[in-house]
């Protein structure tokens, strides 16, 4: 057996390590946490522990899986090209920083860097509320160059989370148009109603917007009214969306987690 490839994603919190065919089909997948390695077919064992090798630590039970859910099941079916899960948050500013990096010398750094580190400083924040029944899926494209920061789903239904990266300067909020410290007002509520919109059509279930002020925190934060259906959080807010319930149940929460992560729910909204 040939063409074998390794790929990390993360479930429930934890690492695990798939093991694909090179025509995308799962064969095994290495839980660290379990330290298991759970094979699909047999006849593949010598050829995924020589794969997994460099990744494998301390004594480890090699065997058949578990009987999968149905979320489970619908996983193993896609493709690994398709599956979203894998992104981490702000992937795309990643990939877009190592395209087209900033000249070494500039006046002014470049915003792209700040902003990826409010999206990584929000998808850790809610990365840690999966122990409470949550999932989280990170940089979701959408046609026209558009992407979902982040996409929360739990108990308390599902949220289309967008990050705005302050630095200790003062925020000013007036719907639909939000402004940053000195800089022109634009009108991101109106952007984060229109994502939301979005993936409420693409999952047939209702998306509520949240604005997540992430860095070193808003010196001021001055609301001229309270925005409709959209939630203001201070990234140190963000753990209380963990109390949110009454929603959804968790057969519902995984059924949606695994149709949020295939990139086709996404190419026709």
């Amino acid at each position: 057996m040939t063409g074998l490839r390794v790929v990390p994603a993360w479930r429930h919190g934890q690492e695990r390590l798939y093991v694909y065919l090179a025509d995308g089909r799962n064969v095994a997948w290495y839980d660290r946490e379990a330290s298991r390695v759970n094979l699909l077919s047999e006849e593949s064992e010598e050829d995924v522990l020589d794969v997994l090798a460099p990744f494998l630590t301390g004594q480890v039970t090699v065997g058949p899986p578990p009987v999968p859910t149905p979320a489970e099941l619908a996983r193993l079916a896609l493709h690994p090209d398709d599956d979203l899960a894998p992104n981490r948050p702000g992937e795309a500013l990643r990939i877009a920083l190592d395209r087209d990096p900033a000249p070494a010398r500039r006046l002014r750094a470049d915003s792209r860097h700040r902003a990826l580190a409010a999206e990584q400083t929000v998808g850790d924040a809610l990365d840690a509320l999966e122990g409470a029944g949550w999932r989280v899926l990170h940089s979701l494209p959408l046609p026209g160059d558009a992407r979902i920061h982040h996409l929360l789903i739990g108990p308390g239904g599902l949220f289309c989370v967008g990050t705005l990266a302050v630095r200790k300067q003062r925020v000013r909020i007036a719907d639909p148009m939000v402004t940053v410290g000195r800089a022109e007002p634009f009108p991101l509520l109106r952007s984060l109603r229109s994502d939301a919109g979005r993936a409420s059509f693409a999952l047939t279930a209702e998306v509520r917007p949240v604005l997540v002020l992430a860095g070193s925190g808003a010196a001021d934060l001055d609301v001229a009214a309270p925005p409709r259906d959209v939630r203001v959080l201070r990234e140190a807010d963000l753990p209380s969306l963990a109390r949110l319930g009454g929603v959804l149940k968790p057969a519902d929460v995984e059924a949606l987690h695994a149709l949020a992560r295939d990139r086709r729910t996404w190419e026709r909204v």
